[in-house]
């Protein structure tokens, strides 16, 4: 599994880190750089015990614990699979993993750019919409089940109705024009309301002006926090949903599909989508990472 190997399958290579062969390369160029500045920065840091030159040796080059890492990012596997795939030790996986995953994080973070206002685009709303702003963000949320507990408040706490399991919940903004993925949240229990999370992340108020945003039922009352918001049309209480909302919520959901392609392509990376099994560490960084790769993925495609 190193990547002189691996990188000689494509479709194998594809299918363990979600990027072909041309695009995971065109990723590594940043991120190599990223990663051996902070290396360099935590091998000096002032309060090290060792001397320059002291500790273990990595048995992976840096280039083999960034791949290591997409793969865990990917595909999961607990971490003595991931040591007898690529021939290290499981303490040293774990090692690679927490001295990568920041690095990751912070790259997937450089690549989230809101939308552009000045851009010229070519006008394509539904005339069902004309009073929604042209330029949006699409915001949803998912839920990744966690390991149940042991303290009962907290078990209380992460308990998901909708899910009946306990769950964390991230949320993910996207651009309507790409898809790519412009802001994550701060991963939270996964009863916490859609509309809450979105006001708790603050999201609304780093958007530029005249770029509005839209959520699905969730987010009822989006309106309230930020004058450019919309969600689909409630059913009037007691009543028949009018035909004209029926069009509407079409329109609606036609528009705010680019959020579930976006989340569909992210959720594709396993860390994210099967029980998390790390005590919920480190989980708005995984989806940082992750957003990085997935924005990569969509931009080199778009530009191809």
């Amino acid at each position: 599994m190193r990547y002189v190997h691996l990188s000689q399958y494509p479709a194998v290579f594809l299918s363990m880190t979600g990027l072909q062969v041309r695009e995971y390369e065109e990723w590594l160029r940043d991120v190599l750089s990223a990663y051996q500045r902070a290396e360099q920065a935590r091998l000096e840091r002032p309060n090290r015990q060792r001397e320059a030159g002291g500790g273990r040796e990595a048995r992976l080059s840096e280039r083999d614990q960034i791949l290591l890492s997409v793969v865990w990012l990917r595909q999961y596997p607990v971490h003595e699979v991931l040591a007898y795939l690529f021939g290290t030790s499981t303490p040293a996986v774990s090692r690679y993993l927490a001295h990568v995953l920041p690095v990751l994080s912070a790259a997937g973070k450089d690549t989230m750019r809101m939308p552009d206002p000045g851009r010229k685009r070519r006008r394509s709303l539904d005339e069902l919409l004309k009073a929604t702003p042209e330029l949006v963000v699409v915001i949803d949320s998912f839920e990744q089940k966690v390991q149940r507990p042991t303290d009962p408040t907290a078990r209380d706490a992460l308990y998901s109705g909708k899910k009946k399991t306990h769950t964390l919940k991230s949320q993910v903004s996207v651009d309507q024009d790409t898809g790519a993925i412009v802001d994550v949240s701060e991963s939270v229990p996964g009863p916490l309301a859609d509309v809450k999370l979105v006001k708790q992340s603050g999201v609304l108020e780093r958007l530029p002006e005249g770029v509005g945003a839209i959520g699905d039922c969730g987010y009822q009352g989006i309106h309230d926090l930020h004058p450019l918001a919309y969600s689909p049309r409630k059913k009037p209480r007691g009543k028949q949903r009018p035909p004209e909302d029926v069009a509407y919520n079409t329109a609606f959901s036609r528009r705010r599909i680019i959020v579930e392609n976006t989340l569909l392509r992210a959720r594709r990376y396993q860390c994210i989508t099967q029980p998390d099994r790390d005590h919920r560490r480190h989980h708005a960084a995984r989806v940082r990472a992750i957003a990085g790769l997935v924005n990569h993925q969509i931009r080199s495609r778009l530009m191809a």
